[in-house]
């Protein structure tokens, strides 16, 4: 028969195991919730114009989006400020490289203009976003919706404007080529921000 303190021992540890596994259920999310939020992320890239890049960029805010269209539209906003401000951080770099022609240089300062309005605008959206009540009446959320689509629809012009100034021969060589592969994969996010943000304004 077992002693009274050998119970009191196996008493113990039960309830401290029971106590270590509620805690870790709680602690992470279930597989089945983080599948139904994978899907979803997946299901809402794929009206996108670059659907494997939206799914590669925003596959980490999985357990934030949930099932959550502003969530999503958030991180991808979130996602697409950083790499602006990357590429931004580039070009400004690239401006004081040496050796660049004088058509090079042109081309990189306007392009360093370009991305620093891309990378307000996009703050701005970001703000703005966020900034919105789950319950705002029907014409506030037009309002704030439209600034944000207007905000990120220019921040994509911005973007193409730079890669515009690159065209001709007199600006071809490497720098061309790594500050053009830059803007473009900004520019493919921030397109696909865009349109996550327009099927959240049209399921609102």
């Amino acid at each position: 028969m077992a002693t009274p303190g050998l119970c009191f021992l196996l008493l113990v540890s039960t309830f401290a195991y029971s106590i270590s596994s509620a805690s870790a259920a709680a602690a992470t999310p279930s597989s089945s919730s983080s599948a139904a939020a994978a899907n979803f992320i997946k299901a809402s890239c794929s009206a996108t114009s670059y659907p494997a890049v939206c799914v590669q960029s925003l596959s980490a805010y999985a357990n934030t989006v949930k099932l959550s269209r502003k969530e999503l539209a958030q991180a991808a906003l979130t996602v697409t400020l950083a790499k602006a401000q990357a590429t931004r951080d580039f070009v400004t770099r690239s401006t004081k490289l040496k050796g660049l022609k004088a058509r090079e240089y042109e081309a990189v300062k306007d392009c360093l203009e370009e991305m620093g309005d891309t990378v307000d605008r996009l703050s701005k959206s970001m703000k703005e976003l966020k900034g919105m009540g789950s319950q705002s009446k029907a014409q506030d959320f037009q309002w704030h919706v439209s600034n944000v689509e207007t905000w990120v629809s220019a921040a994509l012009t911005d973007e193409n404007t730079c890669m515009d100034g690159f065209s001709g021969k007199a600006t071809e060589g490497h720098l061309k080529k790594s500050i053009r592969t830059r803007i473009v994969e900004v520019a493919q996010i921030t397109s696909n921000a865009l349109a996550l943000v327009n099927r959240f304004a049209a399921k609102h």
